[in-house]
């Protein structure tokens, strides 16, 4: 199965920004991101896409739901915890 990248830079929407991944689980993820001015973290569920064979990292339609955006790591860290 093919994992999500370590480190990556946003292309499409998200052109811009810089992606590094902070902390995995067996239940999720945390990246930072960050462009020139600013840094926020991604916290969210790892979903298993059968079909690719692969780890899928959230789109815009997914958070909310199974992917939150947080100001500080400890509120991700802290929604990480939350899992199931």
């Amino acid at each position: 199965m093919k994992q999500l990248k370590t480190k990556f830079s946003g292309v499409g929407e998200v052109s811009g920004y810089e992606f590094s991944q902070i902390k995995q689980t067996d239940k999720g993820f945390i990246y930072e991101v960050s462009s020139d001015d600013s840094k926020h973290y991604e916290v969210f569920k790892k979903k298993v896409n059968k079909r690719f064979g692969n780890i899928s990292y959230p789109t815009s339609k997914a958070f909310g739901i199974w992917a939150w955006t947080c100001n500080s790591l400890e509120k991700a860290e802290k929604r990480l915890e939350t899992f199931k």
